[in-house]
């Protein structure tokens, strides 16, 4: 009896560790999605930056874990999304302009953890590439519906380059740094 219930605390800790680490990480993607710089028909924010750096730091489980949940989090009417209550809330948010660019953070959070895990820099900086370009695609399949189709990669992706660009640079630079985080834990704790 005590080897089954013997992992028990420990799988409960875990748990609570994990939903806990969800719960933070809708609020810090909420942050992320009302710092913005307004622009139309889909604003400018940090939200494929915490998109990356969750995916990068966290893995794909918990990336998508977090994105999902903060999804359903504005699908309840909850203002988390960039812009809202303006632009609308739950459903009615994402069945517009920015719709897709949410499904696309949603994909993009697990497709950059399975492609960046155990990989260094560059397999990194490529994974966060690839997950950008999930975004665009899917956010330039929705916004399709909304903008002339010339207008497609001037008003969906062309104000975001130089940003997402910067962004990736910013999560590269912190993903370095991640090793050197676990190491100083380990000599605190004696490992």
């Amino acid at each position: 009896m005590t080897a089954i219930t013997a992992g028990f605390p420990d799988r409960r800790h875990q748990i609570i560790r994990q939903g806990a680490t969800v719960v933070l990480g809708v609020a810090v993607m909420t942050l992320a999605a009302k710092t913005q710089i307004p622009f139309w028909p889909v604003p400018v924010t940090l939200q494929t930056l915490a998109v990356m750096a969750f995916a990068v730091g966290l893995g794909p489980r918990m990336a998508t874990a977090i994105f999902a949940a903060y999804i359903m989090t504005g699908l309840s009417g909850m203002p988390v999304f960039a812009g809202s209550p303006e632009r609308g809330l739950g459903l009615a948010y994402l069945i517009g302009p920015t719709g897709g660019y949410l499904l696309g953070c949603l994909a993009a959070s697990w497709l950059i953890g399975v492609m960046a895990s155990g990989k260094a820099l560059l397999g990194r900086i490529a994974a966060m590439l690839a997950g950008t370009a999930a975004i665009y695609g899917c956010g330039l399949a929705v916004l399709a519906a909304y903008v002339p189709a010339g207008q497609l990669l001037p008003v969906g992706v062309a104000p975001f380059v130089l940003g997402d660009l910067l962004k990736i640079a910013l999560v590269a630079a912190g993903s370095q740094m991640i090793p050197l985080v676990r190491k100083g834990r380990g000599r605190a704790s004696g490992a």
